[in-house]
């Protein structure tokens, strides 16, 4: 058959995963999502009780990282020991998905120093060494998928979102220097920003109706995202179909940056 035509192009069946933020939200969704596509997936949060309750789904095979990504403290060794801890139910890898994060909402004039290291540090550092922890075996592989987790903010200013944005921001140009420096030996980098999509982090924004039906109303479809929406381009990223894809970041916001 064709590859053109090769549905298995955008499968994921016998890959390792490690999907950051997997308790709730993004991650959780798009860590389901690859398990029940097939492959084998790490999910890391923590919060243990959240974990337990997303690996009983049983939705394909699964393992569980309980750790707090930081890499402040004990620095970038914590992020080697989760590591090490990620690698022991499957192996390496070949799929990292960073979708871990904070949003402490504070406005310019409120900024702390210590909210913003912490901002920087999960939104940005985290997933850096994380991807540097693993790219080496991606590299050896000659295969690897890098899925960082952007964000409207990547573009857009938004209020009470200058540390978050600022990390996301850097997360535009962090994706674009890891497929700068791997893409040659087949790890490829690329990131999604998704548009309003109803999460811990977003819980501000969608208990305010008002609020989030015109956020709705600034999209092309008229309709605030779905987590479903999000596990197309994720797999697409994920698999071979992406395979001269690199250094992107997609949006998947409804058409809310097109207007």
């Amino acid at each position: 058959m064709s590859q053109l035509h090769d549905q298995n192009m955008f499968g994921v069946s016998g890959k390792i995963a490690c999907v950051t933020g997997a308790s709730s939200g993004i991650g959780r969704a798009l860590a389901t999502a690859l398990a029940e596509a097939g492959a084998s997936v790490v999910g890391v949060a923590r919060r243990a009780d959240a974990l337990a309750d997303w690996q009983d789904e049983k939705r394909g095979e699964t393992a569980v990282v309980c750790a707090s990504l930081s890499t402040q403290g004990g620095g970038v060794q914590d992020i080697s020991e989760t590591a090490a801890q990620v690698r022991k139910p499957f192996g390496n890898p070949d799929i990292l998905i960073n979708a871990a994060g904070v949003n402490l909402r504070q406005t310019a004039d409120d900024v702390t120093h210590e909210g913003w290291a912490q901002t920087l540090d999960v939104n940005l550092s985290v997933p850096f060494f994380l991807a540097q922890a693993f790219a080496g075996a991606m590299r050896q592989k000659g295969w690897g998928r890098i899925v960082n987790i952007a964000s409207l903010q990547t573009e857009r200013a938004f209020p009470g979102g200058i540390a978050y944005g600022a990390s996301k921001a850097a997360i535009g140009q962090v994706t674009r220097a890891m497929a700068e420096a791997w893409s040659v030996d087949g790890v490829l980098a690329n990131a999604i920003a998704p548009g309003f999509f109803p999460t811990e982090l977003t819980g501000p924004v969608f208990d305010d109706p008002k609020r989030a039906s015109r956020n709705a109303a600034q999209t092309c479809m008229n309709r605030n995202g779905e987590l479903s929406d999000l596990v197309g381009p994720a797999l697409f990223f994920c698999s071979e179909a992406s395979r001269y894809v690199t250094g992107q970041v997609l949006y998947v916001d409804g058409g809310y940056t097109a207007k």
